[in-house]
């Protein structure tokens, strides 16, 4: 694979998912040292960005989760550097960042996504309460791997989960909760994969049951019939297409008992870890782990 140049596999950051990152990219990493790939770690945490050029780097495999990685900032620096790099451009890796635009992109496209709205300090949280239902979900609008996440049953709880979104971003969301199972849909190119039905411990599938639990169950095949995975794998391509996401990447649903799907967000650099989606919906289409790393390296691009 001498073809694809020298490799920046960028992994780390700074975001408040820099350690589910150095999982990620110690095994894009490793494929690619196993396929041959002229591939080398880059921590932009540790370095600047512009030693890629300096350095002589071709192509940048993005393994960064969250922001300053997820979010446009290091799409644009590499295409100022005019470094062709992995997964989408500026403008569809801010969107998706963006729980709140990414759910106003959808509603405007016809996705179907949960209610929600913006909270603040100030908010009237019975009216939010009554207007969304109970239970419901507060989270950072700007964040990923339910970081800062919480389950509201009563609205007294509200101001606590307010305060812990808020610790981690300034852009606080409040989301009506939909009961029903949990499936999630990679990408790769302009085809979805296998969908995953997610088994969590007690239905919490939290940051400690994403990546550390063996308790946590994945389905794959999903259990639906083929028609409406078909369906649904189609739809998932809509929302990644009106977002303008690009290369690969992972919408995550909920499908209701009436057979109706909802969809959560959309990741644009998904993790690559041990208990990761993507390679295992990638592995049930037949690609091995190293077949879709270096497929991903293929899709890279500039803008």
């Amino acid at each position: 694979m001498s073809g694809q140049g020298k490799v920046a596999v960028l992994f780390g950051g700074r975001s408040a998912e820099r350690e589910i990152s150095l999982m990620s990219g110690r095994n894009v990493l490793d494929a690619l040292c196993r396929a041959s790939v002229d591939a080398h770690a880059f921590d932009p945490a540790e370095k600047e960005i512009f030693d890629l050029r300096r350095e002589g780097y071709s192509r940048v495999f993005i393994a960064l989760h969250g922001r300053y990685g997820e979010d446009g900032t290091v799409q644009g620096a590499l295409e100022l550097l005019g470094i062709p790099y992995t997964g989408s451009g500026v403008m569809a890796s801010a969107l998706a960042m963006d729980k709140v635009r990414t759910k106003m992109v959808w509603t405007a496209a016809g996705i179907p996504t949960p209610r929600f709205e913006v909270i603040d300090a100030g908010s009237d949280w019975d009216g939010v309460a009554r207007r969304l239902g109970l239970p419901l979900i507060v989270k950072p609008a700007r964040e990923g791997s339910t970081i800062g996440l919480t389950k509201v049953t009563e609205a007294a709880a509200l101001p606590g989960a307010y305060a812990l979104a808020a610790g981690h971003d300034a852009l606080v969301m409040a989301e009506e909760f939909i009961e029903g199972s949990e499936l999630t849909a990679g990408f790769l190119g302009d085809e979805a994969l296998p969908l995953i039905r997610i088994e969590a411990p007690q239905g919490n599938y939290d940051y400690q049951n994403k990546y550390f639990s063996d308790e946590t169950k994945y389905h794959c095949p999903c259990g639906l019939p083929d028609a409406e995975e078909q369906r649904i794998r189609s739809m998932v391509m809509k929302s990644a297409r009106v977002l303008g996401c690009a290369g690969w990447g992972r919408a995550d649903l909920i499908r209701k008992a009436d057979g109706s799907v909802q969809f959560l967000e959309m990741n644009t650099s998904p993790g690559m870890t041990g208990h990761s989606l993507v390679p295992m919906a990638a592995r049930q289409a037949g690609l091995s782990f190293e077949q879709l790393v270096l497929r991903i390296l293929e899709l890279a691009h500039v803008g």
